[in-house]
Formats: C-alpha cells, structure tokens, sequence
C-alpha cells in the first residue's frame, strides 16, 4: 500500500510508529482494560442510562467481593478512564469521554480502505471491488 493510501486508511498505530511518550501512554490505558472484569465494569459504567452507576448497582453483577471490585475501579480510575464522586455512603462512577476516546482512536481508521483494482506482480489485473 502506498504512503498516501495507508495515512488515508489505516488506524494511527499502523500509520506510522508512535512516539516512546504516547505508547507509554496508551501501555497504561490499555493494562487498564486489559483486565475481562475492568473491560466489563468501563462498558457497565459507560452504557449506564444517565452516563453514571453506583457502585452498589455494579458489585452484584460479579462474583467478586466488593474490596476487589473496588480495586479493578481504582485501576481504571488511576488510568484516567472513569473518574468518581462519594455521595453518602456510595460512590457514583461516570466514564471520561476525553480518555476512552483516546483509546479508541488508537485504532481507528480516519476512512473506509477502499479496495480497487490493481496489478500483480505478473502484471495481470487483480479485482479487489467489494461486491
């Protein structure tokens, strides 16, 4: 693919090498959902109806105790993707836009490859056309 079709195409990280300061931090984003039961609790919290869950409306849908849920959210509020307000005795978690955004861009394409037809090798006409 040529220069100009993979900067129009592909996702950031195929574009071109990223910098040692923005791969360490998409490193400490991507441990941070690396986790089954944090990838959980980021989608639980940003589906959430209102865009914020009670931690008590997220323990239950676990087999953990709350000391470890607690610990997965303090990973993921740590990393900058959730962040949380104390309301009496509960803690409302809401996600960060900005940051799970950053994340998702990383891989990303800017635009659809478009497939068209090109030359082998062999010179013969190879179709790449979605049907």
């Amino acid at each position: 693919m040529a220069a100009s079709a993979t900067a129009a195409c592909c996702a950031p990280i195929a574009r071109e090498p990223i910098s040692e300061s923005d791969a360490a931090e998409a490193a400490v984003l991507l441990k941070a959902v690396a986790d089954p039961v944090r990838l959980r609790l980021l989608s639980m919290i940003g589906s959430h109806a209102g865009g914020e869950v009670c931690v008590c409306d997220l323990t239950g849908a676990f087999d953990l105790t709350a000391p470890t849920i607690s610990h997965h959210l303090k990973i993921l509020r740590t990393a900058g993707l959730i962040d949380g307000e104390r309301r009496g005795t509960w803690v409302y978690y809401r996600i960060i836009g900005e940051t799970v955004n950053k994340l998702g861009a990383l891989f990303t394409p800017l635009t659809e490859p478009q497939l068209t037809q090109t030359s082998t090798t062999d010179g013969q006409r190879l179709d790449l056309t979605p049907a």
